[in-house]
């Protein structure tokens, strides 16, 4: 017999056979990316405006009110311009993030069980692999740099443009700039987040609640990623540094943040400039895609 979807009159809200129709219709394994990419989209429509202050910062390495006052200049039209690379890329890299992990960890456990590898090997791996294979869509946080930067106004009018551009006078090649600051960020930080989750989630107080749930998902991604994009903060600064080049020589990693290095005067304090607003957009950021992941897990 099919499933059939009921809606409760009171509430408005489906019944249990309804949310079985969709729990189906997803499946067990696709449920994960489904779920992360529904998390980031919520993310990003929230913290972008706070996005686009700490990337001026990262840029410039000028201090919060004056990243501000650039935004107030450019006006309120433009002030969700480049939303929609961070919006795709965000929505599928965050989908390959959970689903990949949880796809690696099954195939890798399984191989894994005769051979007696350790399981925090086994998922620690898994995690790494999501992370590279993130990567692969660097072309997105390429054009949302050059569309974030106000010097490159009159150039890019929109993403599609952005795109045709960069593939019609330089080639695919020049989409991924920045790629290996990315890979560097990518692997490493998915090791720690997928490693500390659960261990982090077990010492919060117990909830009996779904608001307390919610809290508790919320408080762990957010300090989670919030730790984390301090720890991999400079790369983020070598990464919108190559990024907002356009033509020209692909300046190695290492090179590009010693030019930062001399050029804020050898300080950690101003390379590390903007690095307070991140760790409360980071806190933010995975709270929330924490929270509605785990949420919406429930759900389907």
């Amino acid at each position: 017999m099919g499933v059939v979807t009921t809606m409760d009159p009171d509430s408005g809200k489906l019944g249990k056979s309804g949310h079985a129709l969709i729990g189906a219709s997803v499946g067990a394994r696709g449920k994960h990316y489904v779920c992360g990419s529904f998390a980031a989209f919520t993310n990003i429509i929230v913290t972008f405006p706070i996005q686009k202050v700490l990337f001026r910062q990262q840029l410039h390495g000028v201090r919060a009110t004056e990243a501000v006052r650039q935004l107030q200049r450019d006006g309120l039209r433009r002030l969700y311009r480049g939303l929609l690379p961070p919006l795709l890329q965000k929505t599928t890299t965050v989908a390959i993030m959970f689903g990949l992990y949880e796809d690696f960890s099954r195939l890798l456990l399984r191989h894994a069980r005769g051979s007696g590898a350790p399981e925090l090997v086994t998922r620690s791996t898994a995690a790494a692999l999501a992370g590279t294979a993130e990567a692969a869509l660097t072309p997105f946080e390429r054009v949302q740099t050059l569309l974030q930067d106000h010097r490159h106004n009159g150039r890019f009018n929109n993403t599609a443009h952005t795109f045709r551009t960069l593939l019609r006078e330089y080639g695919v090649r020049e989409c991924y700039r920045g790629l290996v600051p990315i890979l560097l960020r990518n692997g490493p930080s998915n090791v720690l987040f997928f490693g500390l989750r659960g261990p982090i989630k077990q010492r919060l107080p117990d909830a009996r609640t779904r608001v307390g749930h919610i809290a508790n998902d919320f408080v762990c991604g957010g300090l989670l990623g919030a730790a984390l994009g301090i720890m991999f903060y400079p790369l983020n600064v070598v990464k919108s540094r190559a990024q907002a080049q356009v033509g020209g020589e692909f300046v190695p990693c290492r090179q590009v943040l010693m030019t930062v290095w001399r050029e804020r005067g050898g300080s950690i304090v101003l390379l590390f400039r903007g690095a307070t607003l991140n760790y409360h957009r980071s806190l933010l950021s995975w709270g929330i895609i924490n929270a509605t992941y785990e949420l919406l897990l429930k759900v389907f």
